[in-house]
Formats: C-alpha cells, structure tokens, sequence
C-alpha cells in the first residue's frame, strides 16, 4: 500500500490554481475567438459561393472539427502527462494552440486562393483541437493534485474560471471590431484578434514554465511507480469511469449552444444587433467568474452531485427560455436569461466537474483518463451549433428543436452523473479506489 501524499506547503495549491486559471484564460482565448469568427463572418470570407444558410452551416462546422480533433490530442497528450508529467502538457498545448491561432489570421480568403482557404482554415482549426484536447485536463490534474482533500472542488474551479475570462476575452476583443464598416471587418479587422495570439504565447510560455511538477507524480517517478503504458492501464481498468466522463462532459452543449449557436441565430436570422449580442456573453461570463469558485466551494461541503445535477437540470429548462427571448428581439429579457441560464446555473456544472472527473481516476491515469473523457463529451458539444443549425430548418428561425436537442443532452449527462460515486470526502491518494464503508476526509480526525 503506498503512503499517504504529504502535504503540500500552503502556497502550492494556490499557485497551481492560479497557473490553471491564468493559462487556461489564454489558452482558450485562442480557442474561442475561432467560434466568434465562425458565427459573425467566416460564412462570408471563406464560404461566399453558397447561400447564407448553407454559408453559415458551413462555418459552424468548421468550429465543430476542432472538437473532432480533441479527443486525438486527449490521447496523445494524455499518455505524455500521466507518463512524463503534467508540466510537459501545459508547455506543449499554449505553444500549438498559439502558433495556430496566429496563422488563422494570415489565412488569405476564398477570394483570393479559392477552395485552398477553407481547406487550410480547416487543417489549423484542427491543430487548435489537438491542443485543446489536453489543456484542461493538465491544468485540472495540476490543481487537484497540489490542493487540500477537503478543498479540491474550490482550487480547481479556477481552471474553468480560466476558461471562462478567455471567452470574455474572446468576445471583448470582437466588440470594438463587430462595429467596424462591412468592407474593413471582413478584410482585416477579423485578424486582429487572432494575430494578437502571439502576445498569448510568449505569456502562456512564461507562466508555465515556472510551475513545479505535482507532489504526487514525483512520488510515482520516484518509487517507479509511473505505468510505461497509461492508456493501457486505463482502459483495462478504469473503462466504466471513462464512459461516464464521456456521458457528463456533453454538459459542454450548453455553453457551444449559447456561445455559438444562439449568436449566429440572434445576428444572422433575427437581425439582432452585434454588439448587444456579444456583451450579453461578456457579462454572462464575468458573472461565471464569481459563480464558480462559490459553486466549487458548495460542493465541497455538500458533494458533487447534487451541484451538477441541480445546474444541468436548470440550463435544459432555460435554453428555451433564452432562445424564445432571442426571436422576440427584446435586449431586456435576453440579457437578463441569458446571464442567469449562463453566468448563474451552468456554472453550477463548472464549478464541480474539474474535480468530480479527476477524482474518479487514480493519480497513474488521471490525466488520460480526464482528458479522453472529457474530449469525446466535448467532440458532442462541438458540433451542437451544427445540429442545431440543421434542427432550425431552412430560414434557421425554428428554435423550439433546439431546445428540445439541449433539453435531451441535459438529461443525458443527468443520468450519466446520478448513478456515479461521490468522492467528495475520499482521501486525494485514494482516489479512484473502490467504495470504503465510512470514509471521511483526509482532514478529519481518527479516533484512537
């Protein structure tokens, strides 16, 4: 039986969350100006010979094909975390990640180099899914692994609330440009935005290079302990854990719905303003910001499951609320659902998962093991704007399938998350162990 994991200092846990929620901020402000773009105007610059409908089907898709590859980068880079260490993965994915987002932005149009555009915008879309694929697992083992057993929900939240500034982010930078006249938005002023991703890799670089590799894996490499073959182990023995990440992790619906979807749907079908449209996901996240580590710290207290559970159930309900809002055109109320469904209730599920899916597996395959699953949920999730495209018919204005599309997969996850295990108070070091009769936290006392 191995010992316990001794305790880190008490600084560690927080550096670690906030490298997590730093890279993670940067990482995915790559990662999510593509989606913007996507919604707001690669229909008209890398696919202008179809029709608006089939344009925007179109571009939606190519945001979707970057999910497609994550699960591919989930298994490489899942294998080099939970084989080599965490530190390697987060250096290696803000530098793929970055490099190509910046050459999405020197890709010439379909004008200029023809059917090349797509094909090319394509191949980098999957570079940015690759890295993507073991971004967040990496940052969620980081925290896990350095955080107190009866805070782990709470530090490693910080890595979703990374995510979520990086969709500010993503969406911020788009506000001043969505107002620029047509001809200079889709000539250059769309670039902008994804040449800056150059500023994020020397940051990302510099941030990450200074974390520590966590107590646990050296404990493992030290005692020889690490398995030559992570994927093998896991998938012999820890398949079941895989399957129920993969079912909870379509959650990710909700926020490719909102984030993707209902803005294409608002700007290019209801003729809603721009601007309004990305300031409601602006806000709506910088609540998220606040909402997370609050949800992280309930579940900690109460356990895991009944938080996600309470906040899938709310967004299934609301998704057809905020897109009833959208084809009404009223700013108030969309505004106002929309920040309660995306700010409040989803960060319910965020504020929980990075802790409730690394806490299934043990430390020898929790990285490949969080990532796989997440990433082929997500690889769902990617391709929801397109599904729900196609479910809104050929004038994209028949929102209620959607809603019921989101309703199922909310269900779905539900299910997935209702008949799992709880290990909010199991020991860090015996993680993804089988059920012992009357565990308590690693912080409680022992009577003699």
């Amino acid at each position: 039986m191995s010992s316990p994991t001794p305790a880190a200092p008490a600084a560690q846990p927080r550096k670690a969350a906030l490298a997590a929620w730093i890279g993670s901020a940067l990482e995915y402000y790559d990662f999510f100006i593509y989606g913007t773009a996507a919604a707001l105007v690669f229909n008209k610059i890398f696919f202008p010979a179809q029709s608006p409908a089939t344009g925007t089907l179109l571009a939606l898709a190519t945001f979707g094909v970057g999910y497609v590859a994550r699960p591919v980068g989930a298994f490489v880079l899942g294998h080099i975390g939970d084989k080599f260490g965490r530190k390697r993965v987060l250096v290696a994915t803000v530098l793929l990640m970055g490099a190509a987002t910046f050459l999405v932005g020197c890709l010439p149009s379909y004008g200029a180099i023809g059917v090349a555009a797509p094909v090319l915008l394509v191949a980098l879309r999957l570079l940015q899914g690759l890295s993507a694929g073991g971004e967040q697992a990496g940052a969620n083992s980081m925290s896990l692994e350095h955080a107190p057993a009866d805070k782990r929900a709470y530090y490693t939240s910080f890595t979703l609330s990374g995510t979520q500034f990086g969709q500010i982010l993503a969406t911020a930078i788009f506000l001043p440009i969505a107002v620029l006249p047509e001809e200079s938005l889709l000539t250059w002023g769309w670039r902008v935005p994804f040449w800056l991703s150059a500023i994020v890799v020397v940051a990302g670089l510099l941030i990450r290079r200074t974390l520590e590799e966590t107590p646990v894996f050296e404990q493992e490499r030290t005692r020889h302990e690490v398995a030559k073959a992570p994927l093998a182990v896991l998938f012999r023995d820890h398949w079941t854990s895989v399957l129920r990440v993969v079912l909870a992790a379509t959650i990710a619906t909700v926020s490719t719905i909102f984030t993707v979807y209902a803005l294409s749907f608002a700007v290019n079908v209801e003729g809603l303003s721009r601007s309004a449209m990305l300031w409601v996901g602006v806000l709506a996240n910088a609540v998220a910001l606040v909402a997370l580590p609050l949800f992280g710290r309930l579940a900690d207290r109460i356990g895991r499951k009944p938080v996600f559970i309470g906040g899938s159930l709310g967004c299934g309900v609301l998704m057809f609320a905020y897109l009833g809002s959208i084809s009404t055109g009223n700013y108030v109320l969309i505004f106002l659902v929309g920040i309660l469904m995306f700010g409040v209730i989803h960060s319910a599920t965020g504020g929980v998962w990075p802790a409730f899916y690394g806490e299934m597996f043990p430390a020898r395959v929790r990285l490949s093991g969080t990532a796989i699953g997440t990433q082929v949920g997500f690889a769902v999730a990617g391709f929801a704007p397109s599904i729900a495209a196609a479910l809104a018919g050929p004038e994209g204005a028949d929102w209620v399938p959607v809603a019921w599309f989101v309703a199922a997969v909310c269900l779905l996850n539900v299910l997935a998350v209702a008949t799992g295990r709880d290990y909010h108070r199991t020991p860090t070091e015996r993680l993804g162990e089988r059920p012992v009769p009357d565990e308590r936290p690693a912080t409680a006392p022992v009577a003699p």
